[in-house]
């Protein structure tokens, strides 16, 4: 009745608390799925568009210094004027400022002569019929001081640089020629390759003619807007300097697509993400929830029958044993001393009793008071669990008495037992220490009769203790 009564409250418990987590659950599922899409227009879409763009900020601004701090350089304009013969000023110099912040590459070019000097020297006169040599001829006619490129360079290890150029200028403000760095933007890459698998986002870089310029490697990507209807049909405002958010469909999917115009590159950035990549992430969270709340609930219910049969140890332990020595009390020594003083009289083997009494324990508990008292009768309780068998019994009988059932075991065995305990406890240098002298108690034994009750077998063995105290304390008697 007590098990099952222990299930109905198992099964009570864990059903309500499944119930209310696959609710909370359920809940939070039709929540996440109704606000994704506008946590994605309103927050995550413009967000990685803003920090994509920081992103590149950053890395202009320091070689953006550097370039500028060449193109105002003393040096730099007193070699140009009086020294462009002397290479290796300019090499060690350019070389020094490479090294110094880590760049990919530093170079000049002089207006007097269209030389081209890199750190590591010169490296060809300009010609403006060169498509590669171009860029000094039109930057030097346009009315900006300076200007940042994206380019190939075949002689730069063909990789995709970002160039800073400036002007430099002598103090009346004459063309001296140019000066500038070049690193590769390989963290570009690794930043667009950061946005598509953390964030599922997929982002390109746009020119004015709607080529792609740039974009992660190894992922398959237009190479003009042309080639995408939708983009191709939304052309105005992907290249437009106003940042625009808008939606369409490929394929029978749906897409955002934000845009924003990078002045500093003069491309524009664009960042599209598939509306369904973000809801399975929601109906993964889904599951994931699911699960966890399955599993939290099997968890509760374990803890809880647990925590059930524990108590349950715990009540029948407490029924069964004394509090204070965790010795078994005197109800169930009774009651097993009955079954095996039934079970001696069918095997004729014999059965003994043995009862000890300690001697002054009362002065004990007036000189030193209850707690000294009860730390002496737990100190008993383990000599006794100590010296005595395990198949058989020792109760606490009351106050300072104990009892012993001792199984197969006649008079004279327990005569011999209980004088070792005696011995023991009168040695022992733990009651010593407690109560600073030695602990003595006196014993009575007897061998239960077959034709006498259990009941008048306690009293012999009682009495017998009594006869132990008349006759001195600390000593055996046996009846």
């Amino acid at each position: 009745m007590k098990q099952t009564n222990n299930f109905k409250v198992l099964f009570v418990v864990s059903g309500l608390l499944l119930v209310l987590s696959m609710s909370l659950t359920l809940i939070n599922y039709a929540i996440s799925l109704n606000s994704v899409q506008k946590d994605l227009v309103t927050r995550s879409l413009p967000l990685s568009v803003d920090n994509i763009y920081t992103e590149i900020q950053t890395h202009i601004i320091e070689p953006s210094l550097i370039s500028s701090m060449m193109a105002t350089d003393t040096f730099v304009k007193d070699w140009l004027r009086n020294e462009e013969n002397n290479t290796d000023k300019i090499r060690s110099y350019l070389e020094t400022i490479r090294n110094k912040y880590g760049l990919f590459v530093t170079f000049l070019v002089s207006e007097k002569t269209q030389n081209y000097y890199t750190h590591k020297g010169f490296l060809e006169k300009l010609d403006q019929n060169k498509t590669d040599n171009r860029w000094y001829f039109e930057f030097k006619d346009s009315p900006e001081e300076h200007e940042i490129n994206l380019d190939y360079n075949e002689n730069l290890d063909n990789s995709l640089m970002m160039f800073i150029n400036y002007k430099i200028y002598d103090s009346k403000y004459h063309f001296l020629g140019a000066t500038g760095i070049g690193h590769k933007i390989s963290y570009i890459d690794g930043m667009l390759k950061r946005f598509h698998e953390e964030y599922k986002f997929k982002v390109c870089f746009l020119n004015e003619d709607g080529d792609v310029i740039l974009a992660q490697r190894n992922v398959k990507h237009i190479k003009n807007i042309k080639q995408d209807p939708q983009w191709l049909l939304n052309r105005d405002e992907i290249l437009s300097p106003v940042s625009k958010v808008f939606k369409y469909k490929r394929d029978e999917n749906e897409y955002l697509l934000k845009t924003k115009y990078i002045p500093e590159l003069h491309l524009y950035l664009v960042v599209e993400a598939k509306i369904e990549d973000f809801t399975q992430n929601v109906n993964q969270a889904f599951y994931f929830n699911l699960t966890i709340s399955l599993l939290f609930t099997f968890v509760v219910a374990v803890v809880i029958l647990i925590t059930i049969k524990n108590y349950n140890h715990r009540l029948s332990f407490m029924a069964e044993h004394d509090a204070l020595t965790e010795l078994y009390n005197r109800r169930f020594f009774e009651d097993r001393m009955e079954h095996f003083y039934q079970l001696s009289k069918r095997t004729k083997e014999p059965l003994s009793l043995l009862f000890l009494d300690l001697d002054n324990f009362k002065q004990i508990n007036d000189k030193l008071g209850h707690h000294t008292g009860d730390k002496v009768l737990k100190r008993i309780a383990e000599i006794l669990k100590l010296y005595i068998r395990q198949t058989d019994i020792v109760s606490r009988w009351g106050g300072e008495e104990f009892i012993i059932g001792l199984i197969n075991t006649n008079a004279e065995n327990a005569n011999t037992i209980a004088e070792k305990l005696r011995s023991m406890i009168e040695g022992d240098l733990m009651l010593q220490q407690l109560v600073q002298y030695n602990v003595t108690a006196s014993f009575g034994v007897t061998q239960c009769k077959e034709d006498e009750s259990l009941e008048h077998t306690i009293a012999r063995v009682d009495n017998a203790m009594y006869e132990a105290k008349k006759e001195g304390k600390n000593k055996v008697s046996s009846i």
